[in-house]
């Protein structure tokens, strides 16, 4: 099984700044150190403002990838390789019965 493109894009903004916000809404923002294909992400030198409005400084933080609401990414990352279209295939050989009854020259 492969990564979808949200995936890869939350990978790509590993080593920048991010912001996460949980299910119990707190929001974390601060430097992407890692992220895990289950979206568990492993974040360093953080601001995190509580639902009362609160903040705090942290200097690393864990989140489960099934406790995060959404997630901000930079901007740049919408230039990332994975946006752009893929080419179409073109002049390849068909696969099945038709693709065999061409080759035989059977099928116009």
């Amino acid at each position: 099984m492969s990564i979808g493109v949200p995936i890869k894009v939350l990978h790509e903004a590993e080593g920048h700044i991010v912001t996460c916000e949980t299910i119990t809404g707190e929001v974390y923002r601060g430097k992407l150190i890692e992220a895990e294909d289950n979206m568990n992400c492993q974040m360093t030198q953080l601001t995190v403002t509580y639902r009362d409005g609160r903040t705090s400084n942290l200097e690393n933080v864990y989140i489960r990838g099934s406790k995060i609401r959404f997630m901000i990414l930079p901007d740049m990352l919408k230039n990332a390789p994975m946006f752009k279209k893929q080419g179409t295939k073109t002049g390849t050989a068909g696969r099945g019965k038709s693709a065999i009854l061409r080759a035989q020259g059977n099928l116009s």
